[in-house]
């Protein structure tokens, strides 16, 4: 009989490609990992998990039995929200995983408004990249993820997650005190074509934003300076250094210095936010309170 576990572990293989990423994840020993993708290999009588230099791959047969764990593993979920359910799961703790941002809109508000709603839910946050805390969610290290479209996102359909659209929000441009366009009430992107740029680092889901909408625009943005934090891009861009792209939200109540800030003219680069849980898992006498107080507290910025 195949073991559950083992299939969380085919899983985690397949989502991280490496055995000493996924055993990382999981938090356990890559030789751990081996073991059980062995015994795993032996319960099914085929091998599952090449091995070369460049990381793991799985097998055909390994993609078979991956389609079959995703949603054996969903339908354990279930179970659990159910069984959760019939033992009444009033009080317990839910962790999420949220960036920044994230965070001071729609998960703090969140808790706020559960404290009134479901007193007996407490709620632990931790601090994760919008391409991170899907990986969390599918390791089983969180609960929730507010998340963001990008690049190699897993889909709506994808068979592993339940997703909940929160909002969407436009990119503003900000630009250095006494740029050329800075006397514009907004700013085309493509007049941009020939400036510095301030952007985040590859993977970053707002790295993704600025490339694509200045591809949109038909040029290459030279992308001189790169930073994760919001406060360093706009000191950079006060600075002089360049010019960039930055969610609204993260602008809120920042100080500016001597950057100035233009939303840009047509259609405006945009990042959507979404909360994903594990397949099964969204009807969970903890979890669903949980994703209705971030809908909630989302409505004003939808």
């Amino acid at each position: 009989m195949i073991e559950a576990r083992r299939l969380h572990i085919l899983r985690a293989v397949a989502d991280h490609r490496t055995v000493t990423a996924a055993a990382a994840a999981l938090y356990l020993t890559p030789s751990a990992v081996s073991q059980q993708l062995a015994a795993l290999e032996q319960e099914t009588g085929h091998r599952l998990v090449e091995r070369n230099a460049r990381g793991a791959r799985l097998t055909p047969a390994g993609e078979i039995l991956l389609s079959h764990a995703n949603a054996v593993l969903a339908q354990l979920e279930r179970a659990e929200s159910e069984l959760a359910a019939y033992g009444s799961g009033e009080a317990g703790t839910v962790t999420v995983a949220a960036f920044a941002t994230g965070i001071g809109l729609v998960v703090a508000p969140a808790i706020t408004g559960l404290a009134r709603t479901s007193p007996g839910i407490r709620v632990r946050v931790r601090d994760a990249e919008g391409d991170e805390s899907l990986l969390m969610v599918l390791d089983r290290q969180v609960d929730v993820a507010v998340a963001v479209e990008y690049r190699g996102a897993p889909g709506e359909d994808d068979a592993r997650l339940t997703r909940l659209p929160l909002y969407a929000e436009p990119f503003d441009a900000v630009l250095p005190p006494g740029h050329p366009l800075a006397a514009g009430d907004r700013v085309a992107l493509a007049d941009l074509a020939k400036d510095a740029w301030i952007g985040q680092s590859a993977g970053n889901p707002c790295h993704d934003v600025t490339v694509l909408a200045c591809e949109y625009a038909g040029f290459e943005p030279r992308l001189e300076h790169s930073s994760d934090d919001f406060r360093a891009v706009v000191a950079l861009a006060s600075a002089g250094a360049g010019v960039a792209l930055v969610p609204r939200s993260a602008l809120s109540g920042m100080a500016l210095d001597a950057a100035v800030i233009r939303p840009v003219d047509g259609v405006a680069p945009t990042r959507r936010v979404f909360a994903a849980v594990r397949r099964g898992a969204e009807d969970h006498p903890l979890i669903s309170p949980v994703l209705d107080a971030l809908r909630t507290a989302a409505e004003p910025a939808a």
